[in-house]
């Protein structure tokens, strides 16, 4: 057994000797628990396990550097299954090499609460490095993982002192490819030459519906070699040594990224359904199991793996050896360069600067105090400018609209091929952009933002999915929230958008109406580690509003009182809620219906998740019973109805847009769909009757 070397030898210069077991038997072992734990689930996906497993072998018994005891080692190399519904293929891979992953946890494959789920999991399983399922969205996060190695060896290494120096490796299949995402992310790989991630490519030629001969007919290797790829054709997928020939090759190419392709039998083994679609979405059955089991003369019953075979597949001893000469490498980094150490660590553990608090408290402050009228996206550029020099792991970025969504700074470096930098420019890629940000999320080191206008998040909506149930620290900014975007029409202007966002669970979704609420919500997005946030922004300048110091502090609880009513209030009372640029119309409306002795509470609620989770105490504070509401948002309105009360209820209602907008100023539209201070009053003295 032997590892390929690095650019920089840091291996042990010695290393265990394994037990001589043929690569065929190792191979057979995945294959024989795939099968097995399908079987035992009644569900799941042989096929892919089955054919990739040889490819398994070259890779993770002769070159992926890992340790099964550390599965958060820093300098590891990533592996990533894209085509993840053949997730036993990863489960009997970290078994087998020693994860803490026991065998009854292959036996409880897809049942509820194993952590063996129907897809990996990151957080779920040690070693699974991102959750995957729906297809092309691993291949893009592997693109992101690619990235942050080659944007953090730029910034850390020194002359002898390689302490990032790591691959990205990921399993793709003909799904994969097919997804239009696949595209968006390998085009700018090509064209960012990331040199260290290396794409496995399992072109068995079946998907679910049969032969893809009959809807993909694409010619994979020249379209990734346009995309400034190296292509390594035709490898026998079931020939470890030549598997393990062409990731050497790929390994040399450190100046543009690898797909090899590899031909292999899906369900390889199983007599009657290799090379079918039926090898691919179901189990094989009892019949065609045994079958599979004397055709590759693997005599073991089920879930039974022979100790040589787990002696020949640990990667503890190996694992061990490479993390400890990574360790010694590093403390003579930190001997060398011990603030640069200092900062790497650091950023790998995602804390903050010890001085943050006091940055955000003082920028706030000067918000508060300049009062500007300016829109939220201008708002959401200045705390950008204010943060990003205190925090050298912001890593900007937007698809192709930098001078409207305002995501860079006076600070910003574009990344190129060669040029290091804390600015991506990704072209009008929306669903890689959100993709490859979740990538630089899941590495470490980085967090990641990038910037689109709110009515094309529905391009890279199942990336925003993705980010919440992995509960990473990505932040999406999304500009022109609304009519208020004006004459470019309704194929721009968000209705739906805003609160389908925050149908999505654990994604904070921020739309603030001011400079003050907006440094916050930047603030709130960077600071949250167990989930992304969306900041929801005007293209059209708003009003700073005046709040003291307790509303000031009350931003971040996701809703609070603006404006109260007097403690002498009339008898007739309300409580409007509202956000971003309609928070200005409630203020207003408050305003003139205090002459006709209506008092009205401004509920300003930039970010209903941040408010959902606060004590049921704070919530009554702001939201006291009994008293007649309305919501107003520039937007679909069903979900403010759980705030204020249903559509039937003489004592609530809603002013918003339940329609597609037009093209005209947005002064003109805002007027015309009633969206106005009059517009809320109306609503307000409809309520209290």
């Amino acid at each position: 057994m032997r590892f390929a070397s690095r650019t920089t030898p840091s291996f042990p210069p010695t290393m265990p000797t394994p037990t001589p077991v043929p690569d065929s038997e190792l191979a057979n072992a995945v294959r024989a628990l795939a099968m097995d734990a399908v079987e035992a689930a009644r569900s799941g996906h042989p096929g892919m396990p089955m054919g990739m497993a040889d490819i398994a072998v070259a890779l993770w018994n002769r070159h992926l550097r890992h340790n099964p005891a550390n599965p958060h080692w820093p300098d590891r190399d990533r592996f990533v299954l894209s085509n993840g519904h053949g997730s036993m293929l990863l489960y009997a891979l970290l078994h087998l090499t020693g994860y803490d992953l026991p065998l009854d946890e292959l036996r409880r494959f897809r049942q509820l609460h194993s952590r063996t789920p129907g897809h990996p999991e990151v957080g779920a399983t040690p070693g699974v490095e991102t959750t995957t399922g729906p297809l092309g969205q691993g291949l893009a996060n592997a693109v992101g993982m690619a990235l942050a190695e080659k944007l953090l060896a730029a910034h850390f290494n020194r002359p002898g002192h390689p302490i990032v120096d790591h691959r990205t490796y990921v399993f793709v299949g003909d799904g994969c490819l097919m997804e239009g995402l696949s595209h968006e992310a390998s085009s700018l790989a090509g064209t960012l030459g990331l040199g260290k991630l290396i794409a496995l490519y399992d072109d068995n030629g079946i998907s679910i519906d049969g032969e893809v001969r009959g809807w993909f007919t694409d010619d994979t290797p020249r379209r990734f070699e346009a995309y400034g790829w190296q292509v390594i054709r035709n490898v026998d997928g079931h020939d470890v040594a030549a598997v393990d020939a062409a990731i050497a090759a790929a390994q040399a190419a450190a100046d543009r990224p690898t797909l090899i392709c590899c031909k292999t039998v899906i369900g390889h083994g199983a007599p009657r359904k290799a090379g079918t679609a039926e090898a691919h979405g179901a189990p094989l059955g009892e019949k065609e199991v045994a079958g599979a089991r004397a055709a590759l003369g693997w005599a073991h019953p089920p879930f039974v793996i022979p100790a040589p075979v787990y002696d020949a597949w640990s990667a503890r001893e190996r694992g061990g050896l490479l993390e400890a000469d990574w360790s010694r490498q590093f403390a003579a980094y930190r001997a060398a360069h011990p603030a640069l150490a200092a900062e790497f660590t650091r950023r790998v553990d995602g804390r903050l600067p010890a001085d943050w608090a006091s940055t955000v408290g003082a920028f706030c402050d000067r918000q508060a105090a300049a009062a500007a009228t300016v829109a939220t996206r201008k708002a959401s550029q200045q705390a950008i400018e204010a943060y990003a020099g205190a925090l050298p792991e912001l890593l900007g970025g937007s698809a192709d609209l930098t001078g409207s969504v305002f995501t860079d700074w006076s600070g910003s470096t574009a990344v190129t091929r060669d040029r290091p930098g804390n600015y991506v420019n990704y072209g009008v890629r929306e669903f890689a952009m959100c993709a490859i940000a979740n990538g630089l999320a899941l590495h470490g080191g980085f967090i990641p933002y990038g910037g689109t206008f709110l009515t094309f998040a529905d391009y890279a909506r199942s990336a925003l999915r993705m980010a919440a149930l992995m509960k990473l620290r990505s932040i999406f900014v999304f500009t022109h929230d609304s009519i208020g975007l004006g004459e470019d029409g309704p194929t721009h202007q968000p209705v739906e958008h805003a609160a389908s966002l925050r149908l999505i669970p654990n994604l904070d979704v921020w739309r603030p109406c001011d400079t003050v609420e907006t440094a916050v919500a930047w603030a709130a997005a960077i600071e949250r580690r167990d989930g992304p946030a969306a900041l929801v922004l005007t293209r059209q300048n708003v009003p700073c509003q005046s709040r003291d110091e307790a509303a000031q502090a009350a931003i971040r609880r996701g809703g609070y009182v603006l404006a109260d009513w007097p403690t002498d209030a009339a008898a007739k009372r309300a409580i409007v809620i509202a956000t971003g640029s309609e928070v200005a119309l409630a203020l207003a409306a408050r305003e003139s219906l205090r002459g006709e002795g209506i008092a009205v509470r401004v509920v300003s609620m930039p970010c209903t998740d941040v408010f959902d989770r606060q004590d049921a105490d704070w919530r009554a504070a702001v939201l006291p019973p009994g008293i007649a509401r309305v919501a107003v948002e520039a937007g679909a309105t069903d979900g403010w109805r759980r705030y204020v009360g249903a559509a039937d209820d003489p004592r609530a209602a809603v002013v918003g847009l339940d329609r597609f907008g037009e093209s005209a100023p947005a002064a003109a539209l805002f007027q015309h769909f009633g969206i106005t201070a009059e517009g809320v009053a109306a609503a307000v003295r409809r309520v209290v009757g």
